[in-house]
């Protein structure tokens, strides 16, 4: 006669998406074996091997008798090795009356019994978490920590397989992690916001430029996409690199959600308040920049920098596919990847920044050196970047070959505005950066005086600004009010922000 079924829950990833998955176990009589069913990959079925040693390691010993594994829904591709821990608990716990049915359980096992993280089972289980009120949750005590700061989810760290059974045996409450533990954090109308202090790249190193340490504190502040058009040499990707330390403070929801995308591309990192960088080669393809795969939609570039940078070096030598397609994600902030079978659907919420040469040969605008460039050469290289692409980007600086003039401008003292004004943003309510705003939300915190609004709209007749053009002149505009301390928006900010368009 068989024994009775048990049960635990799990789950897995189907694209950027945790799908709940109920696996069971029932001893049969029979022919002795050990089998798993239900749209396994190879990494499940191996799981048998390593259950079967770590198993072994406690004295257990396996009945003669016939063992089915069965994973539903039975029609889900199922891959991961973090349904071990839970499968080797069915079958030590087969004949007790105690039962693991409330929790989701995840770990790989070593061959001696301990229980190892995989770069899936975050995401899972933030996911999950995204989807249901309340979680409890069994994971590798190497993330408890990490998975504890997810909102809702109660997590029970193990270190091996029998720490794993003692505790179903005996659910014990889980340590309550109060803080992330960071030591820079500001609390603005009772939400925390985490950052970093430590500068590894200074613009300190940048001589000169002014005006462009300028306008990357602007860029910073509103989140605004940025690009840089100069001479070889004279500090374009240099100024880019240090954007990332200048930038405003995350909140943990923000975190979670960078560290996930991360996780999914197998990127397995600490929880931390540096925001995502990324800089793929001119040569990268479309897929790895925007995200795809045959089977499985995998995040591209632009989702891994996600609540980060993009940054696009040499940007007119990047393909013209690459280019266009890139119009999405600036735009939408999100990016839809379609297959037969599936669609995915990743956040885009980054900031864009681009560094250029004026010319093919770079020294157009250099004062010592000649261009060896002719008109045809110079539009043809020019017209690599469509106007509608152009009208994507907010801030545009023409950097000169700057290299005598004084700058006591480090990183610290722009961060410190930086955050002066995201304090400023945060205590009027809104929850987006002002570049991210769309217009109905940036109109309920723009206020334009009678100067301001006279200059704008002869600007817009002057310059045939389209609308796109005009809104994002707008936001410009309260971002550097917003560094002033200012809650109207006055001539000065309107005349910065149109400064900073491409003529």
């Amino acid at each position: 006669m068989s024994k009775p079924t048990k049960k635990f829950l799990c789950a897995t990833l189907c694209d950027n998406k945790a799908l709940k998955v109920d696996v069971e176990s029932a001893f049969v009589r029979a022919l002795p074996g050990f089998s798993i069913v239900g749209m396994t990959n190879q990494s499940i079925q191996e799981s048998r091997e390593r259950i079967k040693s770590a198993l072994t390691h406690l004295k257990y010993k396996f009945p003669a008798q016939k063992i089915t594994v069965s994973m539903s829904p039975s029609d889900l591709q199922k891959r991961g090795s973090h349904f071990d821990l839970g499968i080797a608990l069915l079958l030590y716990t087969q004949k007790e009356i105690y039962t693991c049915e409330d929790f989701y359980i995840f770990g790989e096992l070593g061959l001696d019994g301990n229980v190892k993280s995989t770069t899936s089972i975050f995401p899972i289980v933030l996911s999950l978490a995204s989807k249901e009120a309340s979680l409890k949750v069994i994971v590798p005590k190497a993330i408890v920590q990490k998975i504890n700061q997810i909102p809702n989810v109660e997590a029970f760290g193990v270190e091996n397989l029998n720490e794993a059974i003692e505790l179903i045996k005996n659910p014990k409450e889980t340590l309550h992690v109060e803080d992330f533990s960071y030591k820079n954090m500001v609390e603005i109308e009772n939400k925390k916001y985490f950052y970093e202090k430590d500068f590894e790249l200074d613009f300190a190193d940048v001589k000169g430029q002014n005006r462009v340490k300028r306008a990357m504190v602007i860029s910073a502040v509103g989140m605004h996409n940025i690009l840089l058009e100069g001479s070889p040499g004279c500090g374009k990707s240099m100024s880019i690199k240090r954007l990332r330390h200048i930038m405003p403070p995350m909140s943990m929801q923000e975190m979670l959600q960078s560290n996930a995308y991360s996780c999914m591309n197998g990127e397995d990192q600490e929880l931390n308040a540096k925001r995502a960088f990324r800089s793929p080669h001119h040569s990268s393809s479309k897929p790895s920049i925007f995200g795809g795969g045959s089977s499985k939609a995998m995040a591209g570039e632009s989702a891994l920098a996600h609540n980060g940078i993009l940054f696009f070096d040499e940007f007119p030598h990047f393909s013209k596919s690459v280019l266009e397609a890139l119009r999405e994600p600036l735009e939408d902030n999100q990016i839809l990847i379609s297959r037969v079978n599936s669609k995915t659907k990743y956040e885009t919420k980054f900031l864009f920044a681009a560094a250029q040469n004026p010319c093919p040969c770079g020294n157009l605008l250099s004062t010592s050196k000649e261009c060896r460039c002719n008109e045809l050469e110079i539009k043809r290289y020019k017209n690599r970047i469509s106007e509608p692409l152009m009208d994507r980007v907010d801030i545009y600086v023409q950097m000169s070959e700057d290299y005598e003039s004084k700058s006591e401008k480090n990183s610290n003292e722009m961060f410190d505005e930086v955050l002066k004004a995201f304090i400023f943003q945060k205590k009027r309510g809104q929850n987006e950066l002002n570049a991210k705003l769309r217009e109905k939300e940036l109109q309920e915190v723009l206020e334009l005086n009678d100067e301001a609004k006279d200059i704008l709209q002869k600007a817009s007749i002057q310059f045939s600004l389209n609308h796109r053009s005009i809104h994002k002149i707008q936001s410009i505009a309260r971002t550097i009010a917003d560094l002033d301390q200012s809650n109207k928006v006055i001539k000065e900010h309107i005349l910065e922000a149109l400064s900073y368009r491409r003529r």
